[in-house]
């Protein structure tokens, strides 16, 4: 993919994963521009992967959660 002297970045998704993922940050109140700067801030911060949120499961659904 080229890269230009502009501040665009353009990238091509499926249209269902893009209607998906501007519905989720619509409801967390997000947009996706401000969703992915706070991405890649987060990337070059920490110079690695994103962190994978995983959800713990121990047979209890009332002690379910993220860790």
């Amino acid at each position: 993919m080229p890269v230009g002297r502009s501040g665009r970045i353009v990238i091509e998704i499926d249209p269902e994963q893009k209607q998906a993922l501007y519905a989720a940050l619509d409801r967390d109140g997000s947009s996706l521009k401000q969703w992915f700067l706070e991405r890649v801030d987060e990337y070059l911060r920490d110079g690695r992967q994103l962190s994978l949120r995983l959800m713990v499961a121990d047979g209890d659904e009332d002690d379910r959660g993220y860790g």
